[in-house]
């Protein structure tokens, strides 16, 4: 009986300790991580920036007043489509009382000095007529009555001028206030009743509108220093406004500044295109709008795609990882690769690589099987790459 128990308690230790070990070798085990691989290929690669500004109009005029005075009506308002001519507002002369008395008092002196000349030239013209006086004394006459015409005319015109705008009597030449060149009305800054002056070489006088064409827009916009010298005159450009969705137009570089302006830390670079406006589409001034610029286009180059590349550590050169063998051995070793322009998502291969070489995927992880366990923290165990 003895023998009996002391078999089964053996036979019991040797089935606890097998069943031990398949526990830990189970526990502990890790199934192997499957890499899958890619093949480099033929593709075409764009370096592109993208420039933020706005579209605004090509030529835009500032309308003035020739006089100053009082903003008596306004016939248009913003938004209104013009041509060369159009009467836009109209304003009202207030003389200035002081120049008003001066100018007055000029043309009283004129007249009476013009009276006195007159009673003389009428005397010895008769004087002349008898041969009485030489022809030179009457020359001289004459010409002094001819000038105190003149003197009497100019002062006339000038009070007039004070007075109501306009030598002529009528003051609408210089009162009205006309459309100079044909386009859209974008802005009236005045109101009715606001004083209104005239440009001179204190003041650039008071602006009444501002007119323009909008369908001859064009790109203004900014660019980085580390771009700026990879652009060239002529280059396309793409623009896409914020208010129109969907629409993409086509521009023309035109202008880049020689000059640079310090933002933020960062030196930009002003830059203008020439927009392409599309039929049916109104385009107001000031849209906001990024410029897609082609800084540098290969066609029919081998690329992979950048998620594959890893970079030394100590020399910082790029390098992948190329299947060996066969696939299912998942065997790989390292090729040092020269790169060339990269678009964000696929990159140029120089030298290094073929189309036939598999080239090893990173950043793999284990899947986890069905019904495996989580960790004591709760969180999937997961395997990663080297």
């Amino acid at each position: 009986m003895n023998k009996i128990v002391k078999y089964v308690l053996i036979a019991l230790l040797i089935l606890g300790a097998l069943w031990a070990a398949m526990f830990f070798i189970k526990s502990n085990s890790k199934s192997a991580i499957t890499y899958e691989t890619q093949t480099p290929f033929i593709s075409s690669i764009e370096k592109k920036t993208v420039a933020t500004g706005k579209v605004i109009p090509e030529d835009e005029v500032e309308i003035k007043p020739q006089i100053t005075g009082i903003i008596e009506k306004i016939y248009l308002e913003e938004g209104a489509t013009v041509k060369a001519g159009d009467l836009i507002a109209k304003i009202k002369i207030v003389p200035n009382e002081q120049s008003l008395n001066s100018a007055r008092g000029r043309v009283r002196n004129a007249e009476l000095s013009l009276n006195n000349t007159k009673i003389e030239y009428d005397r010895n013209k008769t004087l002349f007529d008898k041969g009485v006086i030489s022809s030179q004394d009457f020359n001289a006459l004459q010409l002094r009555y001819e000038q105190g015409q003149q003197e009497l005319s100019n002062a006339r015109a000038d009070y007039q001028i004070i007075r109501k705008g306009s030598a002529g009597g009528s003051s609408s030449a210089n009162t009205n206030i006309r459309a100079t060149v044909a386009g859209t009305v974008l802005q009236i800054p005045v109101e009715e009743g606001d004083q209104v002056i005239q440009a001179n070489n204190f003041n650039a006088g008071t602006t009444i509108a501002f007119i323009a064409d909008l369908g001859k827009m064009i790109f203004e916009g900014k660019v980085d220093e580390g771009e700026v010298g990879k652009l060239e005159l002529g280059t396309p450009l793409k623009i896409s406004l914020g208010a129109l969705e969907g629409e993409e137009l086509n521009a023309k570089l035109k202008f880049i500044a020689p000059k640079g302006v310090e933002e933020t830390g960062a030196v930009q670079f002003k830059i203008e295109g020439d927009v392409e406006v599309k039929e049916g589409i109104f385009i107001r001034a000031g849209y906001s709008a990024n410029a897609s610029i082609v800084l540098e286009k290969k066609d029919s180059i081998l690329v992979i795609p950048e998620a594959l590349l890893q970079f030394d550590k100590k020399t910082n050169d790029p390098y992948v990882e190329v299947s060996v063998g066969a696939e299912s051995d998942q065997k790989f070793e390292r090729k040092d690769i020269e790169v060339g322009i990269s678009d964000g998502v696929n990159i140029e291969i120089v030298s290094g690589l073929t189309e036939e070489d598999k080239v090893k995927e990173w950043n793999k992880t284990e899947p986890i099987k069905k019904g495996e366990e989580e960790g004591e923290d709760g969180e999937e165990e997961t395997t990663e790459d080297e």
